[in-house]
This record gives C-alpha cells, structure tokens and sequence, in this order.
C-alpha cells in the first residue's frame, strides 16, 4: 500500500517544514516548561511518576550505563532568563534538593511535550521520512528525559535516606550537605 502525504510539497521544501517544525516544537516547549509555576512541577503526576522498574534510578546504571555519557549532553535549563541549570545539585539545605527534584520535572516535561509534534510529519512526509523523523525525535529526546529521571531518582534516594536518619519526613528542607555534581 502507497501511502501518499496530505500535503505534497518538494523535497527543499519538505527539508525546510521539518527543520522549522521541530525547532519550534523544542523552542516552544523549553518556553512553555520554563514558563511553568514552581507549584506546578513540585510533585511527579502520573506521567513523571517514578516507576517500581526504575530501581531508584539503578534501571539507567545498570542497563544503560548512564554516568558515562550523561555529562556529555548540553543542559538548558537556564537558557531562558532565571531558568535554573540543572549541571550541580544545590546545597543541600533551605529546599535545595527539592527544587531541583522540581527543575527536572520541568526538563522532563518539556521534552516529552516536544514529542507531541510527531503526529504532523505525515501530512507531508512520505513514510520513511515520517520514521527517520520520528527516530530523530526519540533520539533526541529520549536520552535527556532519562537523564531528569535518573537524577530525580538519586535526589528521592538521597532524601528518603537523610529522612530515615533524622526521623523526619523528606523534602522538609531541613537537610545539610555539601553541594554535590547532578548531571
């Protein structure tokens, strides 16, 4: 079965209409995520809700080898003004930790958002153009949502075991410690 796009346009044009779709998809949706109240991204919901699987982010130790390719890819998350780069964890006390369990919630999001550009590419794409573009999406996606996830994972370790010292609940923000590298 020939499947022809709704749109029939010439390759340049089509060249261009990707690239300019999935630039703004990734634009938009860094704006949006940035854009997002703090109380917004304070809790997981049911899609960023971390999973049994997940092992408390030893899934991406073991099984994708994380730590050694993670501090390879750019982190954006202060691009826009008062963003809040996500490279170092914060100090430890005054809610540090839990903001930044909050920052990568809001990462998380926005790189699952820019996926939802994916069901446009058939209307002027041929198939194999609509698979390489969504390979091209999972690819350039995927490895960063892992890594919010990874990082949110040690963040709920680390906070559930300082919890489990001092008697007192996580995400208090009454934790000390030093500063300490994220991603």
């Amino acid at each position: 079965m020939n499947v022809v796009p709704v749109v029939v346009l010439p390759p340049l044009a089509i060249l261009a209409a990707n690239i300019v779709v999935w630039f703004v998809a990734q634009a938009a949706s860094g704006w949006w995520a940035h854009r997002l109240p703090l109380d917004r991204v304070a809790t997981d919901g049911p899609v960023l809700r971390l999973r049994r699987v997940e092992a408390g982010g030893r899934l991406y130790e073991r099984t994708f080898r994380i730590r050694r390719w993670k501090d390879r890819l750019p982190e954006a998350g202060d691009l826009f003004a008062g963003g809040v780069s996500k490279r170092q964890l914060p100090r430890t006390g005054d809610g540090g930790l839990e903001r930044f369990a909050a920052e990568t919630r809001r990462a998380e999001r926005a790189h699952w958002v820019s996926l939802t550009c994916l069901p446009l590419f058939p209307l002027w794409n041929p198939p194999i153009g609509v698979a390489i573009l969504v390979a091209y999406g999972l690819v350039a996606n995927l490895p960063f949502i892992a890594v919010q996830r990874y990082n949110r994972a040690r963040v709920d370790r680390i906070l559930a075991r300082r919890a489990r010292r001092s008697g007192s609940r996580p995400g208090t923000g009454t934790e000390q410690g030093p500063t300490r590298r994220a991603s």
